[in-house]
C-alpha cells in the first residue's frame, strides 16, 4: 500500500504506482492492469477521482519525469539483491530505499550537497579496522567468472563445518582455475567474508549518449568485512546482460573506504557534462 508522510515530504510506493504516474503525466488512462494502483493512489488522497495529482507530488514528479541524473545502486547480499536509487532534478533530489520483503521502497527529498553521502550510507560504506587488515599479503586476484561460480557452488552444497566448506571451496577452485597460493586462498576466504557485492551506477543524457558509454559511470565493489573492500575492475562496468559467461575474466583488486568514497564522487557528472540536459550553469 502507497503512504505519504507530508510533514517530511516523502513517500512509499511501489514500481505499479510509479506507472501509474508516468501515465497520468501523460494524460493517459492507466491500462486496466494498473487499476488497483491508482485505486490505492486515490485512497490515500495523491490522485483525484478524475486522475488530478496532488500539489503535494509536484516537486517529486517533475524530478522524476525530467531527471538530470539517475543513480542506481544494486546491492546484494543475505536477502538477496535490493535495488537503490537517486533522481537529481532540476530543483529537487530524491533519495529511494528498498526494503527486503516489501513490494515499497522509500523516496525522501535530500539536499544535493548530501549526495556522496547518501550514496556512501545506501552501500554501507564505512571506514574500520577492515581498511587495515590484510589478507595473506594479497592485494590482487585475477581468474575467471566460473572459477568464482565453482567457490559458490562448493559453498552452497558443502558442509555447515566452517574449515570443511572452505576446504571444498579451496579444492573446487584449484580444479576451476590455474589459481596459485596464496591466492587461491585468498579469493575462498574473500568469499567465505562476503557481506554484499554492489554496483552503483549513474546515467544522464540521452539514450543515444547513455547506450555509448558516455554518459554512464559504474563501479562494482566486493565489501568482505574484514578483510575489506575490493573493486571489481573486470568485468567492467557497465555490463550489460549476456556480456558475461563462464570464461569472462574477474579481476579483484584491494581497495580502501577512502579510495572507494572518492570513486563514488567521481561517478557524478560535472556542469560541463550535463550541458544540453536542462542543467543551470
Amino acid at each position: 500500500m502507497p503512504s505519504l508522510d507530508s510533514s517530511r515530504g516523502r513517500f512509499k510506493f511501489a514500481d505499479r504506482h510509479i506507472a501509474v504516474f508516468a501515465h497520468l503525466l501523460e494524460k493517459e488512462t492507466p491500462p486496466a492492469e494498473l487499476h488497483h494502483s491508482l485505486g490505492e493512489l486515490q485512497q490515500i488522497g495523491l490522485v483525484g477521482a478524475e486522475g488530478e495529482l496532488s500539489p503535494l507530488l509536484l516537486e517529486f514528479l517533475t524530478a522524476l519525469a525530467r531527471p538530470l541524473v539517475m543513480i542506481q545502486a544494486e546491492v546484494t547480499g543475505q536477502h538477496g539483491t535490493l535495488v537503490h536509487g537517486l533522481v537529481v532534478g532540476q530543483d529537487a533530489v530524491y533519495s529511494h530505499d528498498a526494503w527486503p520483503g516489501e513490494e515499497e521502497s522509500e523516496y525522501v527529498p535530500i539536499e544535493p550537497k548530501t549526495l556522496v553521502w547518501e550514496l556512501a550510507r545506501k552501500v554501507k560504506l564505512r571506514r574500520g579496522e577492515q581498511d587495515e587488515s590484510e589478507i595473506s599479503g594479497v592485494t590482487e586476484i585475477t581468474t575467471t567468472m566460473g572459477a568464482l561460480d565453482a567457490v559458490f557452488a562448493a559453498l552452497e552444497g558443502g558442509s555447515d563445518d566452517l574449515d570443511t566448506a572452505k576446504a571444498a571451496a579451496v579444492s573446487a577452485l584449484a580444479a576451476a582455475s590455474d589459481l596459485a597460493e596464496p591466492e587461491l586462498t585468498a579469493l575462498v576466504d574473500l568469499t567465505l567474508s562476503l557481506d554484499s557485492t554492489w554496483r552503483v551506477t549513474t546515467a544522464w543524457g540521452d539514450e543515444r549518449a547513455q547506450a555509448a558509454g558516455e554518459s554512464v559511470r559504474s563501479i562494482a565493489v566486493w565489501d568482505c568485512g574484514p578483510h575489506g573492500h575490493w573493486l571489481r575492475v573486470q568485468p567492467a562496468e557497465p555490463v550489460q546482460e549476456g556480456q558475461v559467461g563462464p570464461e569472462s575474466t574477474l579481476r579483484l583488486v584491494r581497495s580502501n573506504a577512502g579510495e572507494v568514497w572518492d570513486k563514488l564522487a567521481d561517478l557524478l557528472p560535472d556542469k560541463a557534462d550535463l550541458v544540453g540536459t536542462g542543467a543551470s550553469a
